[in-house]
């Protein structure tokens, strides 16, 4: 098992390439399954989680070759196989997104119920309600969900969420893009991956509008069409390289970065004292000298302040001036990373949802545990901001969401290497 050993007090300059979106990406992966003809992704993400979804994709049929450079070809000539086992789907939550889609097209899927990150329950629950509004006939048995479409396949319906669920939305609107008529969601998600996604459905030959806002329609087709699409830059990617730069001091463009997709984030950065600007094609931050300041955030669903960039925030705000409140709204049990971060010296309090943070005028690096993806990372940026030496233990999570990670911090001066943990005596 590896581990990440950081020598902190080291400014970051230079440029950063912001990889496609891991959230984005593993949804068009499925959308592989909607068509016999070739899906090319280009801008995709070389992570755990990708590599993940590609074995099962191809244990489902699906052809899976890596091109060039961060290019993805998936080719569903045919579907092999409609059975989803719990070995391949208990590793992370999006590889449940190929219910929908083998329903869609098969007529009949048998998948496993996920497992995943450790961060609050997560039912599928809303996503099993879409399909049963699109007719399928949904049936629990020993951990798995068994799904059927009625005779001539899905039909258009009316999903109304009782909350803007990513996932749900992502998962109805796979399946909707092969069922008859038009599909409806209500109070959709706004996130830009779904904005993706629709992009990609629609190349492919359905008709999706109002991404991007709490409507989105639907209108499937018989038959959908092989494309080549582009993943869209990494926001949480984008957010934590700009938290890093806050933190250790600096001036870094983030090349490929999307500025309108993370405008709470740089609101918020810039009440901290940072600057933040766009660039052609990215965002440039930079912090000389000055001290950042406490900043309260809540999270919320897009467009508000991102979850996934919570724990990266906390780390920025243990060396804010005064006091911060974060709330967590989106998950439960989100703060596995203040024990850690207290550790470096940080001073966290945790009453239920919410993080009381008083800032210090410094960290202190120590040997630290990484719980989750997200935690991970805020204890790299943390790290890279404290006096002497950091350990970040059990990085296996990072390799989850973040692509050559140590390359691209040291690629800006952060004296940061990954290193084999020593065996146990």
């Amino acid at each position: 098992m590896d581990r990440i050993v950081i020598q902190g007090g080291t400014r970051l300059d230079g440029r950063i390439a912001i990889s496609g979106a891991k959230n984005s990406a593993l949804k068009l992966m499925a959308a592989s399954l909607l068509t016999d003809e070739p899906l090319i992704l280009t801008n995709m993400p070389r992570l755990a989680d990708s590599r993940f979804m590609g074995h099962l994709l191809a244990r489902l049929g699906v052809r899976v070759e890596e091109g060039p450079g961060a290019q993805m070809q998936l080719h569903a000539a045919e579907i092999s196989d409609t059975f989803a086992p719990y070995d391949l789907v208990r590793k992370m939550r999006a590889t449940f997104n190929v219910l929908g889609p083998l329903v869609a097209r098969e007529g009949q899927a048998r998948v496993s119920l996920p497992g995943g990150c450790a961060i609050g329950a997560r039912p599928v629950d809303l996503h099993l309600k879409a399909l049963e509004t699109l007719g399928a006939e949904i049936t629990l048995t020993e951990g798995y969900v068994e799904a059927r479409a009625p005779k001539g396949g899905l039909v258009g319906g009316e999903v109304d969420l009782p909350f803007a669920s990513v996932g749900a939305t992502e998962h109805t609107m796979l399946a909707a893009a092969l069922a008859r008529g038009e599909t409806v969601i209500e109070n959709a998600a706004r996130e830009p991956e779904i904005g993706d996604l629709a992009a990609c459905l629609t190349a492919m030959g359905a008709e999706v509008e109002g991404a991007g806002t709490s409507t989105i329609r639907i209108q499937g087709r018989e038959k959908l069409d092989g494309i080549t699409h582009a993943v869209v830059g990494d926001r949480i990617e984008t957010a934590t390289y700009a938290l890093a730069v806050a933190a250790a001091g600096g001036e870094v463009t983030l090349d490929g970065a999307v500025w309108a997709h993370n405008k709470a984030l740089w609101n918020a950065m810039g009440e901290a004292g940072v600057t933040v600007k766009p660039v052609e094609n990215g965002v440039r931050i930079e912090r000389n000298g000055a001290r950042v300041k406490g900043v309260d955030i809540e999270t919320q669903p897009y467009p508000g302040f991102p979850t996934d960039a919570q724990a990266q925030f906390m780390a920025l705000m243990s060396l804010g001036e005064g006091t911060s409140v974060i709330r967590e709204t989106i998950f439960e049990n989100r703060f596995m990373h203040a024990p850690e971060l207290i550790r470096l010296g940080a001073d966290i309090t945790v009453h239920g949802n919410e993080a009381v943070v008083r800032g210090v005028e410094r960290l202190k690096g120590a040997p630290v545990m990484a719980t989750d993806l997200r935690a991970s990372v805020s204890l790299v940026i943390a790290g890279l901001a404290a006096e002497g030496e950091t350990v970040v233990n059990r990085v296996y999570h990072l390799d989850r969401g973040f692509e050559r990670l140590e390359a691209k911090l040291s690629g800006c001066g952060a004296r940061i290497e990954r290193q084999a943990e020593p065996a146990e005596s």
